[in-house]
């Protein structure tokens, strides 16, 4: 019987929903195949194996050898397809994936070239489309997701496949999971069950992974400083140096990563974080903490980290302050400290980096009395790994709550900017440069004003929409009217719910009569094309190609001049000089046999601007092309915190700023993308955008602020004592000399003109006195977008 995915199923009981936990039953494993990679996995006699394709289009191919290094395509109950050129491939490529399976082949000395392959989905496969096998003996299975490339201007990007493996002898552990594999080979490896504390000495340099096994469950965490143990002083970690120093509730991967003790001395890093979400407010649980809830008796945290902590002569404390991993801690409007569910999935992990010499203790809480491990206690995870392992840095992503974690990405372009900087943030599961060492943030601004900069774009995220009815399907999740888009051009839009919500903004590409690419900022809006599809049954396939279509934006009054000089492009495409606004170009860096580019007269700062599509590998290539003509010119590399104040200036609206799934495109400012008049076509929310149109709520206005005091996103904007809206983006702008902001207000409060209040402090204690005026404050007619600088 085939295995129903259950895997974007939220799990339910009793009327609660937890979407991130497993719903699939026992026994049987979810192993994905990365895009053009490969997973090799053991198996035993009488397992089933299926292979799933959702998202379409996406051929693979299985490798099974026997334990004497033996292949044959019967021992999956196949018929064989010969040499396995797709796994093959996808080894050599230099994919980490296909680095890890050739691993696993050399130390078994399995030989890859006379192994018989299975085939499946080659012939075209429709997303959701499945294959199953049967193993009659164990063995080491390979699967692979073959594929090259994308060129910019094709869309046949390779997507996951997803491998599901029915045990025929099950594993189960205590909560129905075993631990993960290690991440390297590990030096110290434990399993602490609820209700116990572990204690290990761990090295400077080396590696600490605390991992939850089950999910929703929470482990206290301590380390101890060898050396001043060794002078009679007990140095532990501090949580509050830690928030002191960091700025932050909990340090996260990234610059501000350390946790600190009382005297201020780092003693780890968090190198990766699959969850993002814990304490360092409260004590590990006490005696007294479940005493006083009416269970004397209770074990404890604290009292099982004195008992395990005696051994090196650390004396015992009533309550150990400690970094309570996986905790879910709230701060409410009153000040109250609560707590909910932990938010960790199971194998979900955090990763440190010893700074000294440590003594440490984990412990897996037995608390079942709250909801602080899901009411259910489970098992802790504790490894350690030796100091010459190397890990990248990372913040766990998921493109949905059902979906697989993924580490934190470098984009094509990381390795160029990260020559100017060395402060990069994690943007939507991709590291990008906050501003660059020795500039800063205003020399970028005023580069990107007057000369011209460059900044990466790549986490946009693209979906490539094909087949008979993609024009069908565009024109009815998107608002703007996808028949009067022609072949060439770009349109920038919205795509709504049913109640006219926005799920996300971003631009349309028209690559051919049934070929379009859908540029978004978050996942969310290409799932919800996809979904469409599927549930509708339309003949279209959406098909994710983000990490095979990377982006730099060149943008400034001098982008056209520096693109120019360097970009070829085929005499049926316009040049450089020739493409007009929303229109692009199929291109290549300096002549024919150039880097292939997609060039595309778009961009987010207010200026005359270009976004230069092309594949990752090709990246630092078109990078260092640009950068040779550019810095010659005055170009800057550019970070987030002056794209943020270029869009703001600009009118330019961001997600979770401006809009979100309860404001609708009007309230937004970007009514012009809602042609409701010409597009005569039924789509996703037309109804409630032409309700709430006729009877309008609340507008998007500009404001300008008297005092030289920048208010925060989400401030409250009054008239006397009464609320009438919140500041939505703020700014102080360089180029007009003063403090603006963007605001949503209610409707009968707009008027240009009309003086009103930000209230900072508790809204009523502190006031910063504005007008509403019309934005864009700056380049309202968009001529600087147009070219026109005279």
């Amino acid at each position: 019987m085939a295995i129903t995915p259950l895997f974007e199923t939220p799990y339910e009981r009793a009327g609660i929903l937890l979407p991130g936990l497993p719903v699939l039953e026992p026994g049987v494993e979810r192993h994905p195949v990365p895009a053009g990679g490969s997973r090799a996995l053991p198996i035993e006699a009488g397992d089933e194996i299926t292979l799933l394709d959702p998202e379409g289009l996406q051929p693979g191919e299985l490798v099974l050898f026997g334990p004497d290094g033996r292949s044959d395509a019967a021992m999956l109950g196949a018929t064989g397809s010969g040499r396995p050129e797709g796994v093959i491939s996808v080894l050599a490529n230099g994919s980490p994936s296909g680095a890890r399976v050739a691993r696993a082949l050399d130390a078994a000395g399995f030989k890859l070239g006379k192994a018989d392959a299975v085939r499946v989905f080659a012939e075209g496969s429709r997303p959701g489309d499945m294959a199953t096998f049967h193993a009659s003996c164990d063995g080491l299975l390979i699967v692979a997701a073959p594929g090259g490339p994308m060129q910019p201007c094709a869309q046949d990007t390779p997507t996951d496949l997803i491998l599901y493996i029915r045990r025929a002898n099950r594993r189960n552990a205590k909560g129905g999971l075993l631990p993960p594999d290690p991440l390297a080979d590990p030096i110290h490896d434990n399993n602490i069950q609820p209700g116990e504390a572990h204690s290990y000495e761990v090295r400077k340099g080396q590696y600490i992974q605390i991992l939850d096994v089950q999910g929703r469950e929470c482990s206290d965490f301590q380390a101890f400083s060898m050396r001043a143990l060794d002078k009679g002083l007990e140095r532990d970690i501090d949580p509050t140096t830690t928030r002191s120093l960091m700025g932050s509730l909990y340090p996260q991967p990234g610059i501000f990563s350390k946790y600190w003790s009382v005297d201020q001395e780092p003693l780890v890093e968090i190198v990766q974080d699959t969850c993002g979400r814990h304490d360092t407010f409260g004590l590990a649980c006490t005696a007294r903490y479940y005493e006083d809830l009416g269970y004397p008796g209770h074990v404890n945290c604290s009292d099982n980290m004195n008992a395990d902590l005696a051994q090196y002569g650390i004396r015992p404390r009533a309550g150990w302050p400690a970094i309570n991993f996986f905790f879910n801690t709230m701060l409410d409007d009153t000040n109250a400290i609560g707590m909910d569910d932990p938010w960790s999935r199971p194998g979900d992990f955090v990763l440190l980096r010893a700074l000294t010499d440590l003594i440490c203790v984990s412990t897996a809480c037995p608390c079942d009395v709250d909801p602080a491990n899901g009411w259910n206690p489970t098992d802790i995870q504790v490894r350690s790994y030796g100091a010459t392992e190397t890990f990248s840095r990372s913040i766990g992503y998921r493109k949905s709550a059902e979906a697989q974690v993924e580490d934190t990405k470098e984009t094509g372009f990381h390795s160029r900017f990260a020559q100017h900087t060395r402060n990069f943030i994690e943007y939507n599961g991709y590291w990008l440069a906050s501003d660059m060492t020795g500039k800063g943030a205003l020399a970028e601004y005023w580069a990107c004003r007057e000369k011209a900069a460059v900044m990466d774009l790549s986490p946009l995220r693209k979906y490539e929409v094909t087949g008979p009815d993609a024009e069908a399907l565009m024109q009815l999740c998107v608002t703007r009217n996808m028949k009067k888009l022609a072949v060439g051009q770009v349109v920038y839009t919205a795509m709504c719910y049913d109640h006219g919500g926005m799920i996300d903004d971003g631009t349309v590409f028209r690559l051919g009569q049934d070929n379009f690419r859908w540029i978004g900022g978050n996942d969310t809006s290409g799932l919800w094309l996809r979904q469409q599809a599927q549930e509708r049954g339309m003949n279209a396939f959406v098909r994710n190609s983000t990490d095979q279509l990377h982006n730099i934006a060149v943008q400034g009054p001098l982008s056209r001049e520096i693109l120019s000089a360097l970009i070829w492009t085929p005499p049926t495409q316009p040049t450089i000089d020739e493409l007009e606004w929303f229109r692009f170009t199929i291109a290549r860096i300096g002549d024919y046999d150039g880097i292939p580019l997609v060039v595309s007269r778009t961009g987010y700062s207010g200026e005359l601007g270009y976004e230069v599509f092309c594949h990752p590998k090709h990246a630092p290539q078109v990078f260092d092309a640009i950068w040779a003509e550019g810095a010659l010119k005055g170009m800057l590399p550019l970070g987030l915190e002056a794209l943020d104040m270029l869009r703001i200036e600009s009118g330019l609206i961001f997600a979770n700023a401006e809009f979100c799934d309860r404001t609708d495109p009007f309230e937004a400012g970007i009514g012009f993308a809602v042609p409701l008049k010409s597009k005569e076509d039924d789509f996703i929310g037309r109804t409630a955008l032409e309700n709430r149109k006729a009877h309008p709520q609340r507008k998007l206005v500009g404001l300008e602020i008297e005092s030289g005091i920048v208010p925060s996103g989400g401030d409250c904007v009054r008239m006397g004592r009464a609320q009438i809206g919140e500041i939505t983006s703020a700014m102080r702008s360089p180029i007009l000399g003063k403090t603006i902001a963007l605001a949503r207000l209610d409707l009968p409060h707009t008027e240009p003109g009309t003086a009103v209040e930000v209230g900072q402090l508790d809204g009523q204690q502190k006031r910063l006195k504005a007008t509403i005026v019309p934005f864009p404050h700056f380049d309202p007619t968009k001529e600087r977008v147009k070219g026109n600088y005279a």
